[in-house]
């Protein structure tokens, strides 16, 4: 999953989350992409400072960017924007679920994660369902490598 910073043509700026950067494009050129604020399906990626894990995944070696201020509506919004509240609400919802699943019927390997995936996949070891840490290059030497590994979202809940 990645999360792009966009923004409509009309100035107003907000965050949405898509499977790949195709399927953002995907979903833009189809028009499934409309502002929260004003409905505008004119929109455009928004410049981000990009977030880099810092060593073991302590946190950030780079302040990640400043949040957009928003204010919360005093009655319940209608239209475009409270449909985009509810499917994110819903995305989020199913995130945790999937999330809070992996943790219950996964074992956390942390940082051997690679080395964990790589001997199941080559049969050192049995088979089970794992979770870890792994830098951007060991996730993509496995994937290169033909071992099916997903990320999992941090949702903004999950940083405090």
């Amino acid at each position: 999953m990645i999360r792009y910073a966009l923004h409509c043509d009309r100035n107003h700026e907000f965050e949405s989350w898509f499977q790949s950067s195709s399927a953002y494009d995907s979903q833009v050129k189809r028009k499934l992409v409309a502002c929260p604020i004003c409905g505008s399906a004119k929109v455009d990626k928004a410049i981000m400072a990009p977030r880099i894990v810092g060593k073991k995944g302590r946190g950030p070696a780079t302040p990640p960017p400043e949040p957009v201020a928003t204010t919360a509506p005093e009655a319940a919004p209608s239209g475009p924007t409270s449909l985009m509240m509810a499917q994110e609400r819903e995305l989020r919802a199913k995130l945790k679920e999937l999330r809070d699943h992996i943790v219950k019927n996964a074992d956390n390997v942390g940082e051997r994660f690679a080395n964990e995936a790589r001997a199941m996949h080559y049969g050192d070891k049995e088979h089970r369902p794992i979770y870890g840490e792994a830098s951007p290059d060991e996730a993509k030497s496995l994937i290169d490598e033909g071992i099916e590994v997903s990320p999992l979202p941090t949702l903004p809940e999950d940083r405090n």
